[in-house]
């Protein structure tokens, strides 16, 4: 695959990722319709039926203490508090750091080093 950038790892796996569990926490445990998180995600109803049989945003496995933040953040956006874009967004960057991402990111690109702490800096 050649080079690849930490933001790119974050577009193409993290953002799918959060995508996938906020949809899961607001659907099984919020009560909301699949339809009506489509919705507000901006994406169709299709797609948040692929994050809900994990054929999207699969790559990522959660820490209890991300799901925890990732939780959270889902209540805010159930109460309707809170834009969805703005959250993900916070979510994201918050989560840049996770050894996750940086597993994903030396599988992809092997030229990365063991030692690398780009995005800890």
């Amino acid at each position: 695959m050649g080079k690849v950038m930490p933001q790119e790892i974050e577009v193409w796996y993290l953002i799918p990722a959060l995508r996938r569990e906020l949809a899961k926490i607001l659907i099984s445990e919020r009560g909301l319709s699949q339809k009506k998180v489509a919705e507000m995600f901006g994406i169709t109803n299709a797609a948040i039926s692929q994050y809900l049989s994990f054929k999207r945003g699969n790559e990522i496995k959660f820490s209890k203490s991300e799901v925890e933040k990732i939780r959270k953040t889902a209540g805010e956006i159930a109460k309707g508090n809170d834009d969805v874009m703005k959250n993900i967004y916070n979510l994201s960057v918050s989560l840049r750091k996770s050894k996750a991402i940086c597993s994903i990111h030396m599988s992809h690109d092997k030229s990365v080093p063991k030692e690398c702490d780009i995005c800890f800096k």
